[in-house]
């Protein structure tokens, strides 16, 4: 059983870095500031959580599990707000969002 355990704890924090990293690409690859939170704030949110839940399954359960449990509920109210306050103060500052240019044709 606890093989078992193991396997499931590094593929979740493997997955977890994998959306990491992919996050990361989308911040530097997006045209604006609009969509580099998106890409930020969608994928720290399914990373954390994944890699938490590695973590949550190395320990077991114990007081550090639940821990990082009130970690993660703390990220999940935290990241949503942070990102809408970034983006109103983009706005407020007359950020304006990226919009592709028309073609001819």
């Amino acid at each position: 059983m606890t093989l078992v355990i193991e396997i499931l704890s590094w593929a979740s924090i493997v997955l977890g870095l994998f959306f990491m990293v992919v996050g990361t690409i989308g911040v530097l690859r997006m045209p604006d500031v609009f969509t580099r939170m998106h890409a930020a704030g969608m994928t720290d949110t399914m990373g954390a959580g994944f890699l938490i839940l590695g973590m949550c399954l190395q320990a077991g359960l114990s007081l550090l599990a639940a821990r990082l449990v009130l970690v993660y509920a703390f990220l999940l109210f935290t990241s949503p707000i942070s990102t809408h306050a970034l983006a109103r103060a983009a706005l407020a500052g007359d950020v304006e969002p990226y919009r592709k240019p028309r073609g001819d044709g």
